[in-house]
């Protein structure tokens, strides 16, 4: 039995080994094809902007770390989440808000909920020249 792997089609010779991979395949076997993750470049604009916001703007009138801030824009893009009670029953826990899981075009989605949050609330972001880049 073969071990799964992933080919990146980022070129002509990946994508012809992609090819005979898939002719190579014995019956039953299945193939996925799925959008580019974030990139490393997004991830930094991310964190740089969660940053601005985190360090200029109060949320019901107290200042949160970055991760807070991630957690609220997540579940602010995400249409469904599942949300259950803390192992103690003294809270609630939102599952599944993962940046790490998403795509490039996903990635980009939030960092606009972002901006557009920031310009509603006069964040200066640091990272001006890369804003559009990601």
């Amino acid at each position: 039995m073969t071990k799964p792997y992933t080919i990146t089609l980022l070129s002509k010779e990946k994508r012809d080994k992609a090819f005979e991979a898939l002719r190579r395949a014995p019956e039953g076997y299945r193939v996925t094809f799925e959008e580019p993750k974030r990139s490393d470049e997004q991830n930094r604009r991310l964190w740089a902007m969660l940053s601005d916001v985190a360090s200029q703007v109060e949320y019901y009138g107290e200042k949160m770390p970055p991760e807070s801030w991630k957690d609220l824009f997540t579940a602010a893009m995400k249409k469904e989440l599942k949300v259950v009670p803390s192992l103690d029953g003294k809270g609630i826990v939102q599952i599944g808000l993962r940046t790490s899981k998403m795509s490039k075009a996903e990635l980009t989605d939030l960092m606009e909920l972002i901006a557009a949050y920031g310009a509603a609330h006069d964040v200066t972001f640091h990272d001006k020249d890369n804003l559009e880049a990601a």
